[in-house]
């Protein structure tokens, strides 16, 4: 792998080093730090990050069926008996009417759900998992979106910088000819020429520094606030690439967290699946309660119980519903794991269209390096030549207008190669990690969350992009 791209800076003389170099102040802002300031304020991280807080409660949720319940009940009123108790109650008629109340308490344990309560603690898991991938996912994308501004707006920086030399080159030359017209040894045509390039060149300032504005807008957008400093070029990120495409497909494939939460949802719906089928065994509970009761049924005395029952608590019929409940869940799971097949499909696209990028910038800027060297040593000929009377004002300025674009090219070509390099980083979930910054805290997973497998063991079919559907039928 070719690397002379990246000494460029170092070898480049006069224009082209005053361009493409834009040395960083000691103050200049660096990939790392802005990377980390959009993540802590970015509205798309901390909506997926609350995503995954509400499922840890969901989580707890799930895990109070293992619990026991405790209700308390009191009633206050008046009722009118006319029954077996009241009839020999004199006076008549054979009614009563008493002053009633109500107090007791009960605890019921669950026994047995049918393995409802345990399916449902799993499926929480899974999206507990579900959610903090996506917290990663959100996490490098908008790190990604973050590289994607701080380069470009890095970009018209520099072009900027190049514009302003290109300017200056100008008006030097500019100076040189007037002196030699003001002094009878020029032609007017000449100064007229140079005239016409010195406004390009300023109309060429102009409009990069409106792009630049341009891009402070874009950074503005995504990373919240605008940077008082220039900002430092990052490295290539040299030591997080693959060695091939194939390599960068298989990391991708093991570390996407998109991927990784959409194997989770499968997982998640799996466990519901189960869950439903507790509709198909009988409930069984244990349960304790102690009531004090007072003027009952028109009997005027206390009536009070202790009561210790294990109660079961089995449904024969209820319209179908159970039965509709479990194919509704079967298409659930058919539908997760194609979204999850088509997420496969998309992370192998975008990976070899990353990996390619990279590799067709990395191999162009070798040229556009030669082409800014062989500018400018042809700039350097020129004007020797043209001070000696051996070539025309228009020759010299052809060059140093060549040599402008050939510089332009240059950055936009660096820029577009850091771009693909990170972009490559991006696909395997590990573009937080090269530029040292720490994922958000809510896309962390305990023992306990992943103790089941996690989205990441994803089986044969899965890995391979394809997977059989649930069969549906009607028993």
């Amino acid at each position: 792998m070719k690397k002379k791209a990246n000494t460029l800076l170092a070898s480049l003389p006069l224009l082209g080093a005053a361009a493409l170099a834009a040395a960083p102040a000691a103050s200049a802002l660096t990939l790392e730090e802005v990377v980390r300031e959009t993540l802590q304020n970015s509205p798309d991280v901390r909506i997926t990050a609350n995503e995954r807080l509400a499922r840890n409660q969901a989580l707890k949720q799930a895990k109070s069926g293992y619990y026991p319940t405790v209700d308390v009940t009191a009633g206050y009123g008046r009722e009118w008996s006319e029954n077996s108790n009241t009839i020999d109650v004199p006076p008549p008629p054979d009614d009563v009417t008493l002053t009633r109340t109500e107090a007791g308490i009960q605890l019921r344990q669950m026994l047995f759900d049918g393995f409802g309560t345990a399916n449902e603690v799993e499926r929480q898991r899974a999206r507990i998992r579900s959610a903090a991938y996506s917290v990663s996912s959100t996490a490098e994308n908008t790190g990604l979106s973050t590289v994607d501004v701080y380069l470009n707006l890095l970009r018209h920086q520099r072009l900027v910088v190049l514009a302003e030399d290109n300017l200056e080159a100008h008006q030097r030359i500019h100076d040189q000819i007037k002196l030699r017209a003001d002094r009878g040894v020029g032609r007017k045509a000449e100064l007229d020429q140079i005239r016409g390039r010195l406004a390009l060149a300023r109309s060429n300032l102009i409009a990069a520094k409106a792009n630049r504005e341009d891009a402070r807008t874009d950074y503005l957008r995504v990373v919240g606030d605008l940077p008082e400093e220039e900002l430092e070029r990052p490295p290539l990120p040299e030591a997080s690439l693959p060695a091939s495409s194939e390599q960068a497909v298989q990391r991708a494939l093991d570390n996407h967290p998109t991927l990784q939460s959409a194997s989770a949802d499968v997982e998640a719906v799996d466990a519901q699946y189960e869950a439903v089928k507790q509709r198909y065994y009988p409930r069984f509970d244990l349960e304790l309660s102690r009531s004090w009761n007072n003027n009952i049924d028109g009997v005027e005395e206390d009536d009070e119980d202790w009561q210790a029952m294990v109660r079961m608590r089995f449904n024969l019929f209820n319209g179908g519903a159970d039965m509709a409940r479990r194919k509704e869940v079967a298409y659930l799971i058919n539908e997760a794991k194609e979204v999850r097949n088509r997420t496969h499909r998309q992370v192998v696209q975008s990976m070899r269209l990353s990996w390619n990028a990279y590799q067709a910038t990395e191999e162009r800027l070798d040229f556009l390096q030669e082409h800014v060297e062989a500018s400018e040593k042809t700039r350097e000929a020129y004007t020797q030549q043209f001070n000696l009377g051996q070539r025309t004002l228009l020759d010299l300025l052809d060059t140093e207008n060549e040599l402008f674009e050939a510089n332009q090219a240059y950055i936009e070509g660096d820029t577009d190669h850091l771009f693909a390099a990170y972009r490559v980083v991006t696909g395997m979930g590990r573009l937080l990690e090269t530029v040292d910054v720490a994922e958000p805290a809510e896309a962390q997973l305990t023992t306990e969350e992943t103790e089941e497998g996690g989205a990441a063991a994803m089986d044969e079919g899965g890995a391979k992009g394809e997977e059989e559907q649930v069969e549906l039928d009607d028993t």
